[in-house]
């Protein structure tokens, strides 16, 4: 690791590689043993709804990270050949590596308990590949982004930050709302052109983080905004549950925005980490144990489905298990001479 560390962004890329592994070890206990969900209990659902807000604050932390650490810079045509050769050209063939990895484990993957659904097997196996194309996409634009961003007031900056999120977040939750209404059909049509959506946006506010744009808001503010936030997924969730209507908590809702904002910003007024040297190892490996926890959580899913404990006590074992096995795999891989690095991406 670079002796110029910034804690508190090792702490945050820590976090958020645990509440992926979380999000991924609760989703795969709730998924795949669907046939049961009619005998889920209100506490094991209100957990779920829970998790799914608490999991779904990592993307946007790696996101906000990307951006704090990578807009802030001037490029030319040489840096930006550089930078694509240094990040984009390896994210490719590690794509790729891995991608050909999952398909061929899967083969050699069976699930013989009764409790998990065979169709949901390979969906969770590859849930995690969407992350890259998506991140490849934004590295190649990166270096004209930052360019553009040089020549503009951050005032400027955060006003179209504001137009593209209501664009993005709101128009769509908007849409969601009139059709758990029975509202249907009313789709608002817009385009976001070179933005990169949704993603983009979380990667902006990492950037306007770095430039001091909320500093002058309190501490206080920011807390209550991730718990109204938090509090408003769950509700939401538990309303679309009881009218029957299938809501899907993801990256374009509004809250997950508000509340893992507020949380990036809350985490970079740090001083010091408590337990750094553990911080740093978590957040060095991150990356690479993205890369191949899912190889440990299809094998593990049947073992734990059936173990004789409530849903929210299987994930949480499972989750436990995916920190310790992966983590446990990326450093002995780590260790391959001329392998190990490259194929886990770590520089």
């Amino acid at each position: 690791m670079g002796k110029n560390r910034v804690e508190w962004i090792d702490l945050v890329r820590a976090i958020a590689i645990l509440t992926v592994l979380y999000i991924h070890a609760t989703d795969g206990i709730y998924i795949i043993s669907s046939d049961a969900i009619l005998n889920y209990t209100l506490s094991s659902r209100i957990f779920n709804f829970a998790s799914l807000f608490i999991g779904r604050i990592g993307v946007p932390f790696f996101l906000m990270i990307t951006g704090y650490l990578l807009l802030d810079r001037t490029y030319n045509d040489e840096r930006v050949h550089k930078f694509w050769i240094k990040n984009c050209k390896g994210l490719i063939i590690v794509t790729v590596i891995w991608a050909i990895i999952y398909a061929i484990s899967l083969q050699f993957i069976s699930v013989n308990s009764v409790a998990v659904n065979i169709g949901e097997a390979g969906a969770l196996f590859f849930s995690h590949m969407w992350y890259m194309p998506m991140i490849i996409g934004m590295y190649l634009s990166m270096p004209f982004v930052s360019s553009a961003l040089e020549k503009f007031d951050t005032k400027t900056i955060w006003n179209a930050t504001i137009a593209f999120s209501l664009l993005a977040f709101l128009l769509p939750f908007i849409t969601t709302v009139m059709a758990m209404q029975g509202i249907q059909n009313v789709n608002i049509q817009y385009c976001l052109g070179f933005s990169g959506g949704i993603y983009g946006i979380y990667i902006i506010l990492g950037y306007l983080v770095k430039k001091g744009q909320f500093k002058n808001i309190s501490s206080g503010k920011l807390w209550l905004l991730a718990i109204v936030s938090f509090l408003i997924c769950v509700l939401f969730q538990y309303y679309s549950f009881i009218i029957g209507y299938e809501f899907f908590l993801w990256y374009e809702f509004p809250f997950i925005l508000t509340g893992s904002f507020a949380l990036f910003e809350l985490c970079s007024r740090m001083g010091k980490v408590r337990a750094y040297p553990l911080v740093t190892f978590l957040s060095k490996y991150s990356f690479a144990v993205f890369l191949v926890h899912n190889l440990f959580r299809l094998p593990l899913l049947p073992i734990i489905v059936d173990l004789p404990y409530s849903e929210p006590v299987k994930a949480i074992i499972l989750w436990i298990l995916l920190i310790f096995f992966s983590y446990l795999a990326t450093v002995i891989i780590y260790r391959i001479p001329r392998f190990g690095k490259y194929i886990l991406y770590m520089r």
